[in-house]
């Protein structure tokens, strides 16, 4: 356990949430209105997606890339002081993170079902 936990508790850290969330709010106003009401690209709903292998992949990557984007316009609006909600910060990040992890290991276990496939006896 951290030493936040050590010497708060639970209570504690909810309620100082419960104050930066108030603040954050208090603090809106001030923020342009482009940073706050843009709804993100990863959360639109998904365009019919065509039938075929190569075009699945091709949705999945403009997903990933799309949450890459917008992990990377979150960040650069908290460090211009735009926004001052870190946790949307941190989880858009986490997101981008979860997705790019995914993609990697999707493309490891083609990259090994192509070899093992080439690898294979006529």
């Amino acid at each position: 356990m951290s030493a936040i936990g050590h010497s708060m508790g639970l209570n504690g850290v909810l309620a100082l949430r419960a104050q930066i969330l108030e603040r954050s709010q208090a603090l809106a106003p001030i923020a342009p209105a482009s940073a706050n009401g843009a709804a993100s690209p990863a959360t639109a709903a998904p365009a019919p997606a065509s039938s075929g292998f190569g075009s699945a992949m091709a949705d999945a990557l403009k997903a990933v890339n799309n949450l890459q984007a917008d992990s990377g316009e979150k960040a650069a609006a908290w460090e211009r002081g735009e926004t001052h909600d870190i946790a949307t910060v941190m989880l858009a990040r986490q997101k981008a993170s979860v997705a790019f992890e995914a993609t990697l290991q999707t493309r490891n276990r083609l990259l090994t079902a192509y070899r093992d496939v080439l690898n294979m006896p006529v």
